[in-house]
């Protein structure tokens, strides 16, 4: 038989060939039978289909060009106007006007709003902005910058009217502390943009005694337990004009004098000793919660409140402090009750909101609320 075998040219294979045999069967991978022809094929359709949606986004942009682009303007003769100033847009939320302040409009030219585009309502590329895109951007601004923005046109002016918008709740998160913010210190301002405009009217910690300092909420008076010393603060922001109102409560012991009141600039903040500092001279005026009696120029103008059995100031209580720079006049609140007309007669210079304390450790905070609520 293994002749037989030979003559037909068959090799014989043992058993070991034969499981060889059958395991490299098993790992064999079948070939590619894609040609070089059919990738190229791919890639090409591929390379065409993103140059067919370039193409199409680079014809998107070109008509939103040509809708935004500025429309020719006709020359027409219009008659020379005296220039108007700027409306006061209280952007800066101080009480200083920003009619004097024309860098505005330059911003205004620039974006196709002119300066009479203001009073009228312009038709530029600004004033087309969706109001959802102009708070975005507004968003990342300054008080400055913002300033400048609400003279521009009035499509800008009212995007900043919101005094609850997001532009004013991300411009608090950025300049307030979050102290401030999640204590009850604002709990009488509503909006953002008026928590804004307290912060810039608070006690200065520039314009104060050495021995006090502006806690990091930036509303809080501390006083360092200095011997034989009183001391003071005034507001960032003194008043000319206008009506305006503002909380101060003690968050500590009085001592034997605490005063609340106003001071031009050139009042002492400091002096030795334990005295009514504000109220002992002719450039402040100051109630002394202690004693209850008003303090001015070195005397004692009377009791207040004017009635019988005043009660005393309560640590905590909140004291609303009323200065008609109008009528000159100062007047105190105590909780919802008015206690009346403290000074009258008050001098056309500017005054500013002050505090003076002589107990160590004691706190003072000054909220400004802006303009009081008549009634």
């Amino acid at each position: 038989q293994m002749g037989k075998n030979k003559q037909k040219g068959k090799k014989q294979m043992n058993v070991f060939h034969v499981a060889n045999k059958q395991v490299k069967a098993k790992t064999k991978t079948k070939p590619i039978k894609t040609s070089l022809k059919n990738i190229n094929i791919l890639k090409n359709e591929k390379v065409e289909n993103l140059n067919q949606i370039f193409s199409a986004v680079q014809r998107d942009v070109k008509n939103i060009s040509k809708s935004t682009a500025p429309e020719p303007k006709e020359k027409t003769m219009v008659a020379r106007e005296k220039p108007q100033e700027p409306v006061n847009v209280d952007a800066l939320l101080t009480s200083t006007s920003l009619s004097g302040d024309m860098s505005g409009v330059a911003g205004a030219s620039a974006l196709g709003c002119s300066p009479a585009g203001f009073a009228s309502g312009s038709s530029g590329i600004a004033a087309r902005l969706p109001s959802r895109v102009l708070e975005h951007i507004f968003s990342y601004l300054d008080l400055s910058d913002l300033s400048m923005c609400s003279l521009v046109c009035w499509h800008w002016n009212n995007c900043l009217a919101d005094e609850n918008s997001e532009v004013w709740r991300s411009l608090c998160a950025r300049v307030l502390s979050e102290e401030a913010l999640r204590s009850d210190i604002l709990c009488n301002l509503p909006t953002y943009k008026g928590k804004l405009k307290s912060f810039q009217h608070a006690l200065s910690s520039h314009d104060c005694s050495r021995n006090v300092y502006v806690k990091k909420n930036g509303f809080t008076l501390h006083r360092n337990p200095i011997a034989q010393s009183t001391d003071g603060a005034r507001g960032k922001i003194g008043f000319t004009e206008g009506r305006h109102a503002w909380e101060i409560w003690w968050e500590g012991p009085l001592g034997t004098v605490a005063v609340i009141g106003i001071a031009t600039k050139r009042a002492p903040m400091q002096c030795q000793g334990y005295v009514a500092l504000l109220g002992s001279d002719d450039q402040s005026w100051g109630w002394n919660l202690v004693d209850n009696n008003l303090l001015h120029n070195g005397e004692v103008n009377g009791n207040f409140p004017q009635c019988n059995n005043a009660p005393k100031y309560q640590i905590g209580e909140r004291i609303r402090v009323i200065l008609d720079m109008d009528d000159k006049t100062l007047a105190f609140e105590r909780g919802f009750e008015f206690l009346g007309v403290a000074f009258r007669g008050l001098p056309k210079t500017c005054l500013f909101p002050a505090v003076s304390a002589v107990y160590g450790n004691t706190e003072v905070t000054m909220v400004y609320l802006g303009k009081p609520l008549d009634g």
